[in-house]
């Protein structure tokens, strides 16, 4: 054993920190945070890992051990070659960095004791000039029986090796793996692990078998850093690359808990000996104590560039914008949000609000002016946006899903029979009004004649908060993302209150110009009044789609535009005199009574698309099957974790779609995405699961919450390795174009 003498050290160290001090620089990390340990028992020595901070070293000649227990007698310590590096005050010296391990043999006079305490001396600095004084460890080691044949079990391994993978069967030339493979993890910060593996000699690890999984919810990991491995050319598995002796590997972590927290880590490994046998895929589950966060993220972000790694991985659109509102100014996160509301306001979810605004104003009557349409407008936008923010921040506070909750099937019927009310009213079978007395009061309260039609505006505008929430967009789940899991409330809330104003904005212009150019008294009145009480009753119609078998929903279509072809006129016999106007509704009239008739056929023969009446149909008289996706519906998390292993083991990557009855944008991907032959092709080696969230059950929300997944449509990939690949979730529809480069860049090993 090597005797240290300190003082020497003890002045060199106090004369380092006052200058340190004097210099004002910072105060640095306590020791044990720098210059970390890990001890195991390998039967007839102790393997210390070391693990030192990046800008710091120890010195070799420091190293000191020391047992406390008489029956435990130590060796001479295996210390690895280190570095030179030119000490101003102590000359040349051997040091260490990053990660290395010692050997400590020892060995035992009499019985074995469970454990002892070893005394660790050592000493290190920083490279900006600051020397930390000797440090004292003192470590209780628990200690383990060695190995029955650790001394020779290569020497007598079979001179005809089992193949790869090969069962262990009880045969006592070959160690089990928990004697050959020590893993372990090293706690760097709150964000950031050291993944290490110590190996005896003569076996090695593949590196394409090491895995790290976060067991604890709230957090995801990036992709395991690991160093270049040494070539290895495997009878079985062709040339691979393979690790000796040891191997570190860095793993960033993004979480949403703030604070310091226990966590349970699974690695994953696989290796062999030298001699030709490989042990099965192995499995360990420690927990890691880990400090608060350097930095909370939302778990829709990459990982690597969450956690600070600075990773060429890709960010999912929905992290992006999450980070605008956690990093940027309120004032920048309403205009990108408001910016991103204007994208979505010409989106078949936002569309349908055009309709409802003009029967408003149209329900006003002839005298309309451009200030009074905009008015309306704007009050309809403010109650939708006050509505929808509402309910959003609700929601994120409760763990809801938004499109869930406004999706219920006694919600769109009560609300389909309330457009279809409102059709009536515009068909002249009533009108709609507020009671006199009430009008009275409002009248004198403003001096407005029409304030009650402007509460009507804001009412609507709330009511049509639920229209919205019928498709789910990035912008929409980065708000809902910051807000579960930042608990900013005020933050989300603004941008999602900026992102409603955006989808209402080109609304306002529909009011004015409606307010401008709206025909006045006469028979044009009459027919547009009639076109908006047809808008309405599609409406009703569009909302029951997302309840209703898509055959029903064919022949609601088909009797809503065969009716409308006969009052455009489709029906009736024109003279000879006829005006042009009533020529070009007759003639209008006609292709909807076809299109009409087309619908009812296509229902008839299984068609479920308006848009693709006859997809279903050929002229031979037999169905013509569509190509579509076919996907495995799963239920559970288990469902998961079992095809995803499944799938790992033929070497298949995998796709998960979350898909509801309700969602708009789910049927959109099916219909004109997942159709195409190019999306397939793609696709070719991707087992494609779905899970349908439709009944929203304790399952359902389960499996939601284990993605951070607020609403579908929302897709996620997993590797051929069973990973799943952070950053390239999509959010909303995609088009078949863009969804198969995705794909591959997705799914590409």
């Amino acid at each position: 054993m090597r005797n240290l003498s300190t003082s020497p050290a003890l002045l060199l160290s106090a004369l380092l920190l006052f200058t340190h001090a004097a210099q004002g620089a910072e105060t640095p990390l306590p020791p044990e945070e720098v210059f970390r340990y890990a001890i195991f028992d390998a039967g007839d020595a102790l393997e210390i890992d070391w693990a030192v901070d990046d800008g710091a070293y120890m010195y070799q000649e420091a190293f000191g051990f020391s047992s406390g227990d008489p029956a435990i007698e130590l060796g001479k310590p295996e210390l690895p070659d280190g570095e030179l590096h030119s000490d101003e005050f102590l000359g040349e010296q051997v040091v260490y960095r990053g990660n290395f391990f010692v050997r400590l043999p020892y060995t035992v006079a009499g019985t074995k004791p469970g454990s002892f305490a070893l005394t660790i001396e050592s000493r290190g600095c920083l490279d900006s000039g600051f020397c930390y004084v000797p440090q004292r460890w003192i470590e209780t080691v628990a200690l383990e029986k060695p190995p029955a044949a650790s001394s020779s079990f290569l020497d007598n391994a079979p001179a005809s090796s089992p193949a790869p993978g090969a069962s262990l069967g009880g045969s006592s030339d070959f160690p089990p793996p928990d004697e050959v493979f020590f893993p372990d993890v090293f706690v760097v910060d709150g964000n950031t692990l050291e993944v290490g593996f110590r190996i005896i000699p003569g076996y090695y690890l593949y590196k394409d078998k090491l895995s790290v999984r976060i067991l604890t919810e709230g957090f995801r990991t990036g992709a395991l850093e690991l160093p270049k491995g040494k070539l290895h050319n495997d009878e079985f598995f062709g040339e691979q690359e393979v690790y000796y002796d040891e191997v570190v590997g860095k793993l960033s972590l993004a979480r949403s808990v703030a604070g310091a927290v226990d966590i349970e880590v699974e690695l994953g490994y696989q290796g062999c000996a030298d001699a030709g046998l490989c042990y099965l895929p192995q499995t360990r589950r420690m927990t890691i104590s880990l400090p608060a966060a350097v930095t909370v993220t939302d778990l829709g972000a990459t990982v690597s560039e969450a956690a600070g790694t600075g990773g060429g991985a890709p960010v999912s659109e929905q992290a992006r914008l999450a980070r605008v509102i956690t990093g940027s100014s309120i004032w920048v996160a309403a205009g990108v949000f408001f910016l991103a509301g204007l994208a979505l306001a010409f989106t078949p979810c936002v569309l349908p609000m055009v309709p409802i605004l003009s029967g408003i104003i149209a329900g006003e009557g002839d005298n309309v002016s451009a200030v009074r349409g905009f008015m309306l407008a704007l009050t309809y936008v403010l109650g939708m946006a006050l509505v929808y923010t509402a309910a959003g921040v609700a929601a994120a506070a409760a763990g809801l899903q938004l499109q869930a909750l406004f999706n219920q099937p006694w919600v769109l019927i009560l609300f389909a029979g309330l457009f279809v009310v409102l059709s009536l009213g515009m068909f002249g079978l009533y009108d709609l009004q507020m009671p006199s007395s009430i009008q009275s009061r409002l009248a004198t309260v403003s001096g407005n004649q029409k304030s009650g039609t402007v509460i009507g505006a804001f009412v609507m505008g709330a009511l049509s908060a639920l229209v919205v929430t019928a498709c789910v967009a990035p912008a929409l789940i980065a708000a809902l993302t910051v807000m579960a899991q930042s608990g900013d409330m005020l933050r989300g809330g603004v941008a999602l209150f900026a992102m409603s104003l955006g989808m209402g904005a080109p609304l306002l212009l529909v009011g004015a110009a409606q307010g401008k150019f709206l025909p006045k008294a006469g028979g044009w009145m009459v027919a547009v009044k009639v076109s908006f009480g047809f808008m309405f009753i599609g409406l009703a119609v569009w909302m029951l789609s997302r309840i209703l078998p898509g055959q029903v929903t064919m022949v609601l279509w088909a009797v809503l535009v065969l009716i409308g072809g006969v009052f455009m006129g489709g029906m009736t016999t024109l003279d000879r005199d006829a005006t042009v106007a009533h020529k070009l509704g007759k003639g209008f009239g006609l292709l909807a009574i076809f299109y009409g008739l087309v619908l009812f056929f296509g229902a008839l023969a299984g068609g479920t698309n308006p848009l693709k009446p006859l997809a279903s149909v050929n002229l031979g008289g037999g169905a013509a099957k569509e190509q579509h996706l076919q996907f495995t519906r799963i239920k559970t998390t288990e469902d998961l974790d079992r095809e995803i292993a499944a799938a790992s083991a033929k070497g298949m990557s995998v796709m998960l779609d979350f898909y509801a009855d309700w969602c708009v944008s789910c049927i959109e991907m099916e219909e004109y995405t997942f159709i195409e032959a190019d999306v397939q092709a793609a696709l070719s080696n991707t087992v494609t699961l779905q899970a349908d969230v439709t009944r929203n059950d304790e399952q359902d929300q389960a499996l939601l919450k284990r993605f951070g997944v607020f609403g579908p449509p929302t897709i996620v990939f997993f590797g051929t390795d069973g990973e799943q690949r952070h950053g390239y979730e999509v959010v909303g529809f995609m088009n078949a174009e863009n969804f198969a480069a995705h794909v591959r860049q997705a799914i590409a090993l």
